[in-house]
């Protein structure tokens, strides 16, 4: 019953900007922690930012000074701004949740993917 579903890819020119939503729906308190990964063809999986309730966040070097990680809390969605994109932020994005569920329980959740293409 609980939900990930990612929303905001799409194809790009270089220099351009796009913003990733990931909205969580279900019985959930609170989020604790959300994090934005990438996939290329061909390569590993790699962590873009996170975003953890405690205030922090933290960014891949890639992508520090043009990406932001954010949430609206009213709205339980997850966001990921991406600014100045290059042809190298071509990939898969996915969004993974760990969230405290009503009936008490901690457990992380994965949004379905949306591609990202920055091409000229």
């Amino acid at each position: 019953q609980v939900q990930l579903v990612e929303s905001g890819g799409g194809l790009v020119q270089p220099g351009g900007s796009l913003r990733l939503s990931c909205a969580v729906s279900g019985n959930i308190v609170r989020i604790n922690a959300m994090r934005w990964y990438r996939q290329a063809p061909g390569k590993q999986r790699e962590l873009v930012a996170t975003w953890l309730s405690t205030g922090s966040t933290n960014y891949a070097d890639s992508v520090k000074g043009r990406f932001t990680i954010s949430r609206d809390n009213a709205k339980n969605t997850g966001y990921l701004q991406m600014n100045s994109l290059k042809p190298e932020d071509t990939a898969v994005y996915y969004c993974n949740a760990h969230l405290v569920l009503v009936s008490g329980q901690a457990v992380a959740y994965w949004g379905q993917g949306t591609q990202v293409t920055v091409s000229s």
